[in-house]
């Protein structure tokens, strides 16, 4: 069960005035000494809360914090009694992973403020500091076969644009096949693992790891990732954003999203053509993953119907369908 004063945030939050120390010692059903005790506390870590002898309590002012009283505000009731929010953690996908081995529902959310062994595609590591971004994990137990991860992927793809536009109001669009881009630049990672059956194929639990920079400074990147990576906040003035409202956002277009599975993929399937930015672009494939291996280069004509990624290579006259791997995009991460 939540904190006294994560429930009591919570309240604070929600409410468009002052709410009384009694009225809140009721719902919470705690001593009015715990709600003080709660205020204090809320005070310490930076929330402005005034006070009135008849009035109460009044939220004025609040940090940015990726905490369980700021989530759960902007979710329905009992949302959050299967999501959990962490201070520090190796990675929220091997986290997930762990609570779905043990038998957790679909719909498991694991939030963390840091990740110390973030995971991108590829083998690749994703940065993952503290106090800046959202790296989340959505458990699935989707009735498909191991042929469709990448299509999931893809809708997680359209879950986030679409939650950064309910949360923030900001446009943004998707490589194909998973990152997010803000003004051509890299602003989200997605990672889905699966755990297969042996037997029939069939997946028993999938991880949908999602990492999204919001907060980030331009010196908040090394030099190696300075063209290639931006933050919500940079690209958008670099006013500082509310990230447990976009975290909020993502866990309900998630919600959908798992919701959906199967019968949705029209909607999702127009979502995702619309916010494709490769087709129409030269690329260089790469299929394998040997990453010294030479990519193959074409024109990128359209996505098809499972979400593959429909190509002209150069020297042949023929499309193929691209269904795995990683296109880099003339014009976008120093492909030139």
């Amino acid at each position: 069960m939540a904190s006294v004063k994560d429930r009591f945030l919570s309240m604070l939050i929600k409410s468009s005035g002052y709410i009384s120390g009694e009225t809140a010692s009721k719902t919470l059903g705690v001593s009015r000494a715990a709600v003080n005790s709660a205020v204090m506390s809320l005070r310490n870590d930076g929330y402005g809360i005034d006070s009135s002898t008849n009035r109460g309590y009044l939220l004025t002012s609040r940090p940015d914090r990726l905490g369980s009283g700021d989530i759960a505000a902007f979710l329905p009731e009992d949302r959050m009694s299967s999501v959990t929010v962490l201070p520090v953690v190796d990675s929220t996908n091997t986290y997930c992973k762990e609570l779905a081995r043990k038998g957790a529902a679909e719909g498991t959310v694991v939030i963390s403020d840091q990740q110390t062994g973030g995971k991108g595609r590829r083998g690749r590591s994703f940065a993952s500091p503290a106090g800046v971004g959202v790296y989340l994990s959505y458990l699935m137990r989707p009735v498909t076969g191991i042929e469709k991860i990448s299509e999931i992927t893809c809708w997680a793809a359209v879950a986030v644009c679409r939650a950064i536009k309910d949360c923030y109001g900001f446009d943004s669009e998707i490589k194909w096949v998973n990152d997010i881009l803000m003004n051509r630049m890299k602003i989200c990672g997605i990672l889905t693992e699966a755990s297969v059956e042996a037997e029939s194929g069939a997946i028993d639990s999938l991880v949908i790891g999602i990492g999204i920079n919001v907060n980030e400074k331009r010196s908040d990147f090394p030099e190696e990732l300075s063209s290639i990576a931006s933050s919500i906040s940079i690209e958008n003035g670099g006013k500082t954003l509310m990230r447990s409202e976009l975290a909020s956002a993502l866990i309900l277009r998630l919600d959908e999203l798992a919701a959906g599975w199967p019968d949705m993929h029209g909607s999702y399937l127009e979502s995702y053509r619309a916010l494709c930015a490769t087709p129409g672009n030269r690329i260089a494939a790469y299929t394998t993953m040997a990453g010294d291996a030479a990519p193959r280069t074409g024109e990128a004509i359209s996505i098809s119907d499972d979400f593959s990624l429909e190509v002209r290579f150069d020297g042949s006259e023929d499309k193929e369908l691209l269904k795995s791997g990683e296109v880099s995009v003339r014009g976008l991460y120093g492909y030139t």
